[in-house]
């Protein structure tokens, strides 16, 4: 812990690392997950999918798990049934582990998770400005877990007026498509309150979101109606910093976030279980600006306690503190090189209670399940001006259990110009690692200390076109393999005895992502994106082969939206644990279409309404086999500005 504290006070106190500000200039159509700088998109080697603020408004009321999983290339297993479900990110035929979530610049984790991943159920929407995702292998940027997708997270701005407040509220049904009877199951409720002066800016919100009405695991046919699992989730943020001048400024926050959660038991029998998760986080932002570099340093300090009451109670403490400081020189107004220093330190302590027992004893000590990660970057940026842009980068990860690991990253992409239309041709070659988590190291039942981390190549190539009548088209092809697979072993079938071991065998994935969108007459835009994953069969449980997101969008008026989206989902490959036998069986899950209606209408400069039907033709599906999923269900809601 000492040693986590230092870090955090030498980079506060010093901020002796540089970023950028990329000094061209930076067109509305920008992004900056995939470089670390503010880039116009055409000069970006990736296609990068950004949802924007006025995005999230069009889709207020619905959780961030439910607005990413529209996104090409990504499931999120688990966001259509019970609020509490657990959820699982399936992108390019990975897991949950080879996903990273920034939040405000530095990447999130939870070390007592199986998967050192971060859970996107403790998040609010509400209080989300916009995000970036990129797919693909991108260790160089982000480090350990970066393997198939990273997707960055920023929280709302401050207003530039001394004060500034908004309302949010939403109400709606919360039902499955066997039991649908329009009760009002489901509250969201937002506030915020912010701005500047004299250079101080501050911010502060609170949210909650409460759903009922729907079991975790759905009844057989025939059976009573299991029991409605709640969801309860409340946020407390604060965020407050200074502008000494335009080149330099610096914040800090401070966080709550707190949910319940009740699920069924794993044989499928309607329980009484309740998971509580309670996260506190503390952090900021430095950045300086000079001439041709700025200076920026991001740092989150994360404490989580998890407790799950069932069958065999557990409960979980964690500790994590992740630091990104990195420089950024403008060498010329074509090339820009890159430096970085990025930390992570983990720890965390577990307690069960033993059959027969009644108190807590403790199963993982902190004193050993921890490990710290230390990686250097450098990264190169060239900017052409005849079209030709390239993207390359290299990290040495220094991790205290296993040695050092080096990735690197190409990334060449070039333009084309005919009139006011651009084609951008692009490619990419990346390497990453996946760090075994504390819980695979140190688990007293599964866990072993000699793993090694997975290791990761992905391959990309594909086009990308913009014109000047708001059509814009892509296509990507990857191929990714993996090797060192971090798998959960049956090491004595007699005995049942399982454990975490690095596999020697090689996995691929490879697919196509497609996505288009076009605004017609200024009035229509129409938005659609298909994914087509071969995952390796051993893993493709729960990852659809086919997928299709498409949305038509109507302003009718300037203070009126419409908007319908369809979501398609091929027949997905299941395993489930057959309390019976004691055995895992598979089953194969059937295909199935959702189609939702949204719409909004502004009052007034100060009030809009919005509602939405989601399910609108009550279609009955499975994400997980025998788990209970929505039907017909609509939402009403307003938001108040100030």
């Amino acid at each position: 812990m000492k040693q986590k504290l230092f870090w955090a006070l030498c980079f506060t106190a010093g901020g002796f690392m540089y970023s950028q500000q990329n000094q061209k200039t930076v067109q509305l159509d920008s992004v900056q997950i995939d470089t670390k700088t503010m880039l116009p998109r055409k000069s970006s080697g990736k296609v990068v999918f950004k949802i924007t603020s006025q995005d999230l408004e069009k889709k207020s009321g619905m959780s961030v798990s439910q607005i990413v999983n529209q996104v090409s290339g990504i499931e999120i297993n688990g966001s259509r049934g019970n609020e509490g479900q657990n959820l699982g990110y399936f992108v390019r035929g990975g897991r949950n582990r080879q996903v990273v979530i920034m939040i405000d610049g530095v990447q999130m984790n939870d070390p007592s998770q199986i998967a050192n991943d971060f859970d996107l159920r403790l998040l609010s929407s509400a209080a989300i400005e916009s995000i970036e995702i990129i797919k693909g292998a991108s260790s160089v940027l982000y480090g350990s877990g970066a393997a198939t997708a990273v997707i960055s997270i920023t929280t709302k701005k401050t207003s530039e007026e001394p004060v500034a407040a908004v309302f949010s509220s939403s109400y709606g049904s919360n039902s499955a498509a066997e039991n649908r009877d329009g009760t009002l199951n489901e509250f969201t409720n937002y506030v915020g309150v912010n701005g500047t002066v004299h250079g101080f800016f501050y911010k502060l919100d609170f949210s909650n979101r409460f759903s009922d009405g729907l079991s975790a695991i759905a009844a057989d046919e025939g059976d009573p109606k299991f029991e409605e699992d709640v969801f309860n989730r409340y946020n407390l943020n604060l965020n407050v910093g200074y502008h000494f001048s335009k080149q330099f400024k610096i914040s800090r926050f401070f966080g709550i976030d707190n949910f319940k959660a009740g699920f069924d038991d794993f044989s499928y029998v309607d329980a009484d279980n309740e998971s509580e998760s309670k996260q506190r986080r503390t952090g900021g932002t430095l950045q300086w600006k000079h001439k041709k570099a700025t200076v920026t340093f991001n740092d989150s300090y994360t404490w989580i306690k998890r407790e799950i009451s069932a069958s065999f109670p557990s409960k979980y403490d964690a500790e994590a503190y992740s630091f990104d400081a990195f420089a950024n020189y403008e060498v010329t107004s074509e090339i820009s090189i890159m430096a970085g220093l990025n930390g992570n330190f983990s720890s965390f302590n577990s307690f069960t209670i033993p059959y027969g027992g009644t108190n807590f004893n403790q199963d993982v000590s902190d004193e050993v399940a921890n490990f710290n990660i230390i990686d250097p970057y450098l990264n190169l940026l060239y900017i052409s001006n005849f079209g030709l842009n390239l993207n390359a980068g290299l990290r040495l990860n220094m991790h205290s259990d296993y040695g050092n690991n080096v990735v690197y990253n190409i990334n060449p992409s070039y333009n084309f110009d005919f009139k006011n239309n651009n084609l951008k041709i692009l490619a990419s070659y990346s390497t990453a690692y996946i760090t075994p988590s504390l819980f695979q190291l140190y688990d007293p039942l599964y866990g072993n200390a000699s793993l090694q981390p997975e290791e990761n190549t992905t391959m990309e190539a594909g086009v990308e076109f913009t014109s000047a009548t708001a059509l814009r088209f892509s296509a990507v092809y990857f191929s990714r393999n993996e090797t060192n697979y971090v798998d959960f072993v049956n090491v004595d079938p007699d005995l049942f005895i399982y454990q975490y071991q690095n596999t020697n065998d090689a996995f691929t994935a490879s697919g196509i992502e497609i996505e288009a969108s076009k605004k017609f007459a200024k009035k229509f835009t129409a938005t659609a994106n298909y994914t087509n994953t071969q995952a390796d069969e051993r893993f493709a449980l729960r990852i659809p082969e086919h997928k299709l997101n498409a949305s038509l969008g109507y302003q009718v008026f300037v203070t009126t939206y419409l908007g319908l989206n369809y979501q398609f989902n091929s027949e997905r490959d299941e395993s489930f644990f057959n309390p019976l036998t004691f055995e895992s069986e598979n089953t194969v899950l059937s295909s199935y279409g959702l189609l939702d209606i949204t719409g909004s209408h502004r009052l007034s400069k100060n009030v809009k309404l919005f509602a939405s039907m989601s399910n609108i033709l009550n279609e009955e599906f499975e994400e997980l086999y025998r788990y209970q999923t929505r039907g017909r269900n609509f939402r009403l809601g307003f938001t108040l500005t100030f």
